[in-house]
């Protein structure tokens, strides 16, 4: 079976109008996993930019997204140092500190290379708008960060964002209330309100690291908790990006899947399986209603035409999640 991304039309059944150039389906592909939330010594980090790359490099990441405050971290140096042809890339980016009165509103610009400074506005949702039209102004790629952190955005909300964006549905940073509560959504419930409104977000776990020095700790902003894992023929920067704008990759906490792939008439997901694991496959759509539940590798939903997206979300027997993009229907 041929690999698509759910998000391009290549198929009658799915929504017309391609996020970027479609991934040539004659050339080969690779997973390429990486952090799109990076902190260093430039913003408010506790490491040196060198570590932190030796940090994701040492790990087995292929790819790391600076993304200092209202800084850009120069990336040649480091490419020069610790990039690999094929093994390992520095991208650059910024995290846009926006804020609405003391809520902080904030947002990623992925592949930035100068300074978006934070936009005012009336309120959060008009910061956010702002601040997403700066980025890709300034041909960064969007990035919505930790929604509930500061309880700065609702579901109404993120279902008035214009996509193509990316959310983050997963943050390791220990106080940004990924689970949502006391009445608020979780981020990933947030995510499908957007989707449920027609909107093209795509859902990313990253770290938001900065603490480098503190890895044992779990009020610490620490490395390795959360990444996506993107489809792209080079790992070269817009191969990345370009894949990130469509919705080319999942995200996972610790599971690892080996294939994701979409006809007209299935969704299937083949889950890297652990000797001791177990796993629950649910399929998502509308609304976040979960539509078959499934057990077993490989995980196969048949569309019956009349869901708006179906989403995989993959439950490990330890608590660890993979998320697939949408397959966007008509």
């Amino acid at each position: 079976m041929r690999r698509y991304s759910g998000t391009i039309a290549v198929w009658g059944l799915l929504v017309a109008g391609a996020l970027a150039a479609p991934q040539d389906p004659t050339q080969p592909t690779r997973w390429f996993k990486g952090n799109t939330h990076t902190h260093s010594l430039n913003s408010d980090g506790d490491s040196t930019p060198d570590d932190v790359v030796r940090w994701y490099r040492e790990k087995g990441y292929q790819f790391v997204v600076f993304t200092d405050h209202e800084f850009i971290t120069p990336v040649d140096g480091l490419n020069a140092v610790f990039g690999a042809d094929g093994k390992f890339l520095v991208i650059p980016g910024q995290e846009v500190t926006g804020r609405f009165n003391i809520t902080p509103v904030h947002a990623n610009g992925l592949g930035l290379t100068s300074v978006v400074m934070p936009r005012t506005g009336t309120s959060e949702l008009d910061v956010l708008r702002k601040n997403i039209a700066a980025i890709r102004g300034a041909g960064g790629l969007p990035q919505i960060n930790h929604p509930n952190f500061g309880w700065a955005l609702t579901a109404a909300d993120l279902a008035q964002v214009e996509g193509p964006a990316l959310l983050e549905i997963w943050n390791g940073h220990p106080t940004v209330n990924n689970l949502g509560g006391g009445g608020v959504p979780s981020a990933e419930a947030m995510w499908d309100a957007a989707l449920t409104a027609g909107h093209r977000i795509f859902g990313v776990a990253d770290d938001d690291s900065h603490h480098f020095k503190r890895l044992a700790d779990p009020a610490a902003a620490a490395p390795g908790r959360g990444w996506v894992v993107v489809r792209a023929a080079r790992l070269e920067r817009d191969a990345i990006l370009d894949a990130l704008r469509r919705g080319d990759f999942y995200a996972s906490t610790g599971v690892s899947l080996s294939d994701v792939q979409a006809s007209p008439t299935e969704l299937r997901i083949v889950i890297a399986p652990t000797a001791s694991s177990r796993y629950r496959i649910e399929f998502v759509g509308a609304g976040g209603r979960v539509l078959a539940e499934v057990v077993q590798s490989p995980a196969v939903y048949t569309f019956r035409g009349d869901e708006r997206y179906v989403r995989a979300r993959v439950i490990e027997s330890n608590g660890r999640m993979a998320w697939t993009q949408p397959v966007f229907l008509q």
